[in-house]
C-alpha cells in the first residue's frame, strides 16, 4: 500500500519564515503563482522577500482570479518557459495551488492540459512545486490532484497523478486570520466533505480512515469558532491541521458523489468549489447512508453526537442530521440561494448528472447512484 503526501510539510504559526531556506535547493528561478487577493494582502510580496533573502530570482503570475482554467494554465506556462523558471510556488487557496501544479505538469509534459483529464496519464515528473496554503479547506497543498476547467466543453477536469503531489507544503495558520467568514465556512465545509467522502469511499483503508475521522472531529469542534471569530488562532490552527488531514485522506482514498456532482455546478454556473460541495453535502450523504450505515454511525460519534444506546441505523441518521445542522449554523444556502436561475439549472441537470458519472467519483460511493438518482439529488438540493 502506498501513501502519497509531500516529502516536506511545514506547519505552525510563523512557519512561512522557513520557506527561503527550504526552497533554496529546489532551483535557481521560481514562478510565483497567485491571485489579486494575495497580491493586495501582501502575501505575494512576503514570498518575494523570502526569495530575495536567498538570492533566488523569480517571475510572478498573479492572475488566477477564480477557479483555474485551461487558458490560465497556458498563460502561466508561457511565463514559466519564457522566464526560464525551474520550480514553482503556488500561494493562496486551492485555485493558485492547483494552477501551479498544472503549469508544472505542462512544463514537463507535451500536448494540452485537457489531454491529462483523469488518473495516471502524466508521463513525466513535474518540476518542484511548493504549495503555500492560505485557507483551511482545499487541501491541495498535500494532494495528488489538480482541478482545471476546460473552457471549450464547460467541464471541470480532475487530473490525478503521484507526480502532482507538491514537494513542499506550507501550512501557516497566521496566513488564514484575514479570511472572511463566508470563505471560512465554504473552505471549511470543503475540508469536511473531503474527510467524510474519504472515510466512506470504497477506496478507504485504515490509514485514510484514521486521518478522516481525526479531521471530522477537529472540524466539528472548531469550524464554528473560526467562522464566528477569525482571530481565534487556536481554531484557525486546528482547522489547518484538519484540512491537511482531510487532504491526505482523500488524496489516497479519493472522493465520492459530492465532488462528482459539485464539479459540473462549478463549471456551468461558476460557483466556488467549496460552496458547490457544501450545498450538495446533506442530500448526498442522506443518499449514501444506506450503503455504509456503520461508517455513518462513526461519523456521528466523531461529530460529537451522543449515540449511546442507539442502533447503528439510528446513529447513522444522526450523522446526516448533524451535517445539515452544521450547514445551517454556518449559513450555507441552498442551491437556490446562490443566485442560480432555477429553470436553467433544472434544464442542465441531465448534462450535470452525466458529467458527474463520467468523472468516476460517484463510483467510489458505498451506494451506487444512477443518473436518475443523481438528477433527483440535484433537484432535492434546490
Amino acid at each position: 500500500m502506498q501513501i502519497l503526501m509531500p516529502s516536506t510539510v511545514l506547519y505552525g504559526a510563523g512557519c512561512i519564515e522557513q520557506l527561503g531556506n527550504k526552497v533554496k535547493p529546489l532551483g535557481k528561478k521560481a514562478l510565483i503563482v497567485s491571485d489579486k487577493v494575495m497580491t493586495d494582502t501582501g502575501n505575494v510580496q512576503k514570498i518575494q522577500d523570502l526569495l530575495n533573502g536567498q538570492d533566488i530570482v523569480f517571475e510572478v503570475y498573479n492572475e488566477v482570479n477564480g477557479e483555474p482554467t485551461d487558458l490560465m494554465i497556458e498563460k502561466g506556462l508561457n511565463i514559466y518557459k519564457n522566464g526560464n523558471c525551474d520550480f514553482l510556488i503556488g500561494i493562496g487557496g486551492g485555485s493558485p495551488i492547483d494552477a501551479a501544479k498544472a503549469i508544472g505538469l505542462m512544463a514537463n509534459n507535451s500536448g494540452n492540459i485537457v489531454d491529462y483529464m483523469g488518473l495516471g496519464k502524466v508521463k513525466n515528473p513535474l518540476p518542484p512545486v511548493v504549495a503555500v496554503a492560505t485557507t483551511s479547506g482545499t487541501g491541495s497543498e498535500v494532494t495528488q490532484f489538480t482541478i482545471i476547467a476546460d473552457t471549450k466543453n464547460d467541464v471541470k477536469m480532475l487530473i490525478g497523478s503521484p507526480y502532482i503531489v507538491p514537494a513542499i507544503a506550507v501550512n501557516d495558520p497566521m496566513l488564514t486570520l484575514s479570511v472572511p467568514a463566508k470563505t471560512t465556512a465554504a473552505t471549511g465545509i470543503d475540508a469536511f466533505t473531503h474527510a467524510i467522502e474519504a472515510y466512506i469511499s470504497k477506496k478507504a483503508h485504515p490509514f485514510t480512515e484514521t486521518m478522516s475521522l481525526s479531521a471530522i472531529k477537529r472540524i466539528s469542534k472548531y469550524i464554528r469558532r473560526a467562522w464566528a471569530n477569525g482571530d481565534d488562532i487556536e481554531a484557525r490552527s486546528e482547522m489547518m491541521i484538519a484540512s491537511m488531514e482531510a487532504g491526505i485522506a482523500f488524496s489516497n482514498a479519493s472522493v465520492t458523489i459530492v465532488h462528482g456532482m459539485s464539479r459540473p455546478i462549478g463549471a456551468l454556473f461558476h460557483i466556488a468549489h467549496g460552496i458547490s460541495n457544501a450545498v450538495l453535502l446533506p442530500k448526498c450523504m442522506e443518499f449514501a447512508l444506506m450503503g455504509a450505515p456503520e461508517k455513518f454511525a462513526k461519523v456521528a460519534e466523531a461529530m460529537g453526537e451522543n449515540v449511546e444506546g442507539l442502533t447503528t441505523m439510528e446513529a447513522a441518521k444522526k450523522a446526516v442530521k448533524a451535517i445539515k445542522q452544521l450547514n445551517d449554523d454556518l449559513e450555507i444556502p441552498s442551491i437556490s440561494g446562490l443566485g442560480i436561475d432555477k429553470e436553467e439549472f433544472l434544464a442542465l441537470t441531465p448534462k450535470m448528472a452525466q458529467d458527474a458519472i463520467n468523472s468516476g467519483s460517484p463510483g467510489n460511493t458505498p451506494r451506487k447512484a444512477s443518473i436518475e438518482q443523481i438528477i433527483q439529488i440535484y433537484k432535492d438540493s434546490l
